[in-house]
C-alpha cells in the first residue's frame, strides 16, 4: 500500500504527526503570536475546554493554518495548567477525535491510505493485509504494544489471524490501536513540568481551565463512605461477589462489573486482587495490572465505572432484581440509595 499524500487539511486533522511539526515551524509560531492572534488563543482554549467537558476538541475551523496553530497553542495552555488530569484528558480527547476522523472517510481506499500513513508515522511495521483478506497486517510486537490495555475477547491474541509475525486486522481495529499510540504521543509532549516566563494572558486562560477541570473532577469523584458496606450491594453485585467467593466462573463483563464497582466504593486494588487468587485461571501479574487499570492507577488514569443497569440486563448480569432496582439506573446509584435508607433507619 502506498503512502497517502498529506495535505494541510490533513495536518489540521492530525496535527500530532511528525510531518506536522515542520508545518508548525514554518508557520513561525511564538508565544507572542498566540497572544496577538486572538483567534488562535480562543480556539486553543476551546479545544482544551471541550476536552475537559466532553472528551472532544470541538468543531474544526475551516482555516487549516489557524487550526494547526491552535493545536500547538493548546499544548502550551495544557502544560501551563500544571494539572496531570487535564494533560491526560486532553491527550485522550485528541486521540479519540483522530480516531473519528480516520473512520469518517466515505471512500474506503482513502481511509485505508490515511490510516496506513499515520501508522507509518509511528514507525509501525504494517502492510496491506491482502494475504489474509484483511485491511492490514500489523507487526506482532506493534500489536502487543498497543493492544495490551484493551479489554474484550476481540483483542485477545488467540482470536487474531497471525502469519509470519504479522497480525491481520480490519481498519476499525487498526484505527483503535492508533488511538492508543496518539494518546501516548500527546502525553509525552505534555510531560513538561513547567514553562518559564509565560505571559499573564496564558496564565489567566490556564487558571480558568484549571477551575473548570476541578469542577468536573469533583463530579467524577463523588464521595463514597470510607467503609465498604456489603449489605448495601445491589443484587447483581451480591451475586457476582458470591460467585467470586466460591471461585465460580465469571464472564468478562461480570469480572469487569464486579471489579469496577468494588474499587469505586472504596475497596483497594490489593483487596480485589486477593478475591481472585483462588480462580483456576489466576495470573498474578495480569490480574493485578487489569485491576489497577480499572482503578485508574495505570494507563489513562481514568477510574472506570461499572456499566449501567440497562447494559447489565442486556448481558445477563442483572439478577435478583428487588424493589429498589426499579428506582436505580446504575449499580453505584443503587448502593448510595441503599446506604441512605440504612443510615436513615
Amino acid at each position: 500500500m502506498e503512502l497517502a499524500v498529506i495535505t494541510i487539511e490533513d495536518y489540521a486533522k492530525y496535527p500530532f504527526l511528525k510531518q506536522a511539526s515542520k508545518q508548525i515551524q514554518d508557520l513561525d509560531l511564538t508565544i507572542q503570536n498566540i497572544i496577538e492572534d486572538r483567534f488562535v488563543l480562543e480556539r486553543a482554549e476551546k479545544r482544551v475546554e471541550n476536552a475537559i467537558l466532553d472528551l472532544t476538541i470541538g468543531e474544526k475551523d475551516k482555516d487549516s493554518r489557524k487550526e494547526i496553530l491552535s493545536f500547538a497553542a493548546s499544548l502550551i495552555l495544557v502544560i501551563a495548567t500544571k494539572n496531570s488530569w487535564i494533560k491526560k484528558r486532553y491527550a485522550l480527547a485528541v486521540a479519540k477525535t483522530a480516531h473519528t476522523h480516520m473512520l469518517s472517510y466515505r471512500n474506503d481506499k482513502i481511509a485505508k491510505e490515511k490510516i496506513f500513513t499515520i501508522a507509518k508515522d509511528f514507525e509501525w511495521e504494517i502492510n496491506g493485509g491482502q494475504e489474509a483478506s484483511k485491511d492490514f497486517g500489523v507487526g506482532f510486537t506493534f500489536y502487543l504494544k498497543s493492544a495490551g490495555h484493551m479489554h474484550g475477547n476481540e483483542w485477545k491474541l488467540v482470536n487474531q489471524i497471525i502469519d509470519k509475525g504479522m497480525v491481520y486486522l480490519n481498519k476499525d481495529k487498526v484505527a483503535r490501536l492508533l488511538q492508543e499510540e496518539i494518546k501516548n504521543r500527546i502525553e509525552k509532549r505534555l510531560d513538561v513540568p513547567d514553562l518559564k516566563n509565560l505571559p499573564e494572558d496564558i496564565h489567566i486562560v490556564a487558571n480558568k481551565l484549571t477551575e473548570l477541570a476541578q469542577g468536573i473532577m469533583g463530579q467524577e469523584a463523588e464521595e463514597m463512605p470510607k467503609v465498604v458496606s456489603q449489605s448495601a450491594f445491589p443484587p447483581c453485585i451480591t451475586a457476582l461477589y458470591s460467585d467470586a467467593a466460591q471461585s465460580h466462573h465469571l464472564s468478562h463483563i461480570g469480572r469487569f462489573t464486579l471489579t469496577s464497582f468494588l474499587v469505586n466504593i472504596g475497596m483497594t486494588p490489593e483487596a480485589v486482587n486477593e478475591m481472585f487468587k483462588t480462580f483456576s485461571d489466576y495470573n498474578e501479574r495480569l490480574t493485578r495490572y487489569q485491576i489497577e487499570h480499572i482503578a485508574g492507577e495505570r494507563g489513562s488514569a481514568t477510574k472506570y465505572k461499572p456499566p449501567q443497569c440497562s447494559v447489565l440486563q442486556t448481558h445477563g448480569v442483572c439478577k435478583n432484581k428487588d424493589e429498589l432496582c426499579r428506582h436505580a439506573y446504575h449499580p453505584l446509584n443503587y448502593y448510595k440509595k441503599k446506604l441512605g435508607i440504612q443510615n436513615s433507619g
